[in-house]
């Protein structure tokens, strides 16, 4: 086995020594030896695939903290944790991409037109079940709806304050809202809380959402889940590693990927049409009726506060084992 100095070693492998030492110090590519008189580094020509593979990855822009983890796994298992990164960066990307779009649009002062093509009627519920402490909450109030699931010993407080701040604020400003609250929330290890918020401006619908509480659009007698949830469980589902019936059993369900505080909400749009039904709703109701159940309720024709009557009852029927909330908004004309 040839050994090298760590220029020669990096001109093999299209790495700087700069590099070579910055992946020495956390790990990634040890020299073979170190002179202890000079502090030279030497590499064997048999490190030479480890280190192409720590530039490749970092040319794609994988961290450097998550190549440790790749390096370490067996090439199936570092092909499918690769895969699920990527899908989180493009995920990124496009909720990114559509924030600089709000920018852009506000910053070039693009006509708005005022005349308003629907209104929303809507209806709250909540059910404390079998916890001791209700930490979920929701609200509705003339263009804007909201559900929060809060955790921890200030789970009650986190969800509060975000149902406060939704429904005290401009819908223009739901972001802004939501930031305001994650502002107040506490340390995590203190408690923090999922969102899931909904605005309506007359022509179209914004959902922003963070955790695992959930938005659906029943449009046309079809009903489509508009949000996924962020979730460790969810991102096993997504890399194929388990089945959604798999999910719903999974210890680790309740395990949370990103919280209100820690992490930007998904934003999802929807051009406002009368007749859609929307339901925004905590894991306390969707983990105990599927969505052919909740697409029975939402059909049914009744006004928003019947359904979430009826909603709730099916919770309880089930067994209730975690605290529900949700919001029923309908689209009417105005």
């Amino acid at each position: 086995m040839t050994r090298m100095t760590i220029g020669a070693f990096a001109a093999a492998t299209g790495l700087t020594p700069k590099a070579l030492r910055l992946y020495d110090e956390l790990g990634l590519v040890a020299p073979a030896a170190v002179d202890p008189t000079t502090g030279y580094r030497f590499y064997d020509d048999g490190q030479s695939g480890r280190a192409r593979r720590v530039a490749e990855l970092r040319q794609v822009g994988v961290p450097l903290t998550r190549i440790g983890a790749l390096l370490d796994l067996p090439d199936d298992e570092a092909a499918a944790d690769l895969a699920a990164w990527w899908r989180q960066v493009e995920h990124d990307t496009t909720v990114r991409r559509t924030h600089v779009a709000d920018l852009l649009a506000r910053w070039r002062r693009e006509t708005i037109v005022t005349t308003d093509v629907v209104r929303c009627v809507g209806a709250t519920g909540l059910e404390r079940g079998a916890r001791d402490e209700q930490q979920d909450a929701a609200a509705w109030v003339d263009d804007r709806a909201v559900v929060a699931d809060g955790f921890h010993a200030a789970g009650a407080t986190a969800s509060r304050g975000v149902v406060e701040a939704v429904t005290g604020s401009d819908g223009a400003r739901l972001l802004d809202a939501l930031g305001e609250a994650a502002a107040r929330t506490g340390p995590p290890d203190d408690g923090g809380t999922t969102a899931t918020a909904l605005w309506c401006d007359g022509h179209r619908v914004l959902v922003a959402h963070v955790g695992d509480s959930r938005a659906y659009l029943l449009r046309d007698g079809v009903l489509a889940r508009l949000t996924v949830d962020h979730t460790r469980v969810q991102s096993l589902v997504d890399e194929g590693r388990l089945t959604p019936e798999e999910a719903l059993d999974h210890p680790d369900r309740p395990r949370l990927a990103r919280v209100l505080g820690t992490d930007e909400p998904d934003l999802h749009r929807r051009t406002a049409q009368v007749g859609d039904r929307y339901l925004l709703c905590t894991d306390g109701v969707w983990t105990q009726l599927d969505d052919a159940a909740i697409a029975r309720t939402l059909t049914a024709r009744a006004e928003p506060g019947p359904v979430v009557g009826t909603l709730l009852a099916q919770v309880r029927a089930a067994g209730a084992p975690d605290n529900a909330a949700c919001v029923v908004v309908d689209l009417v004309a105005p």
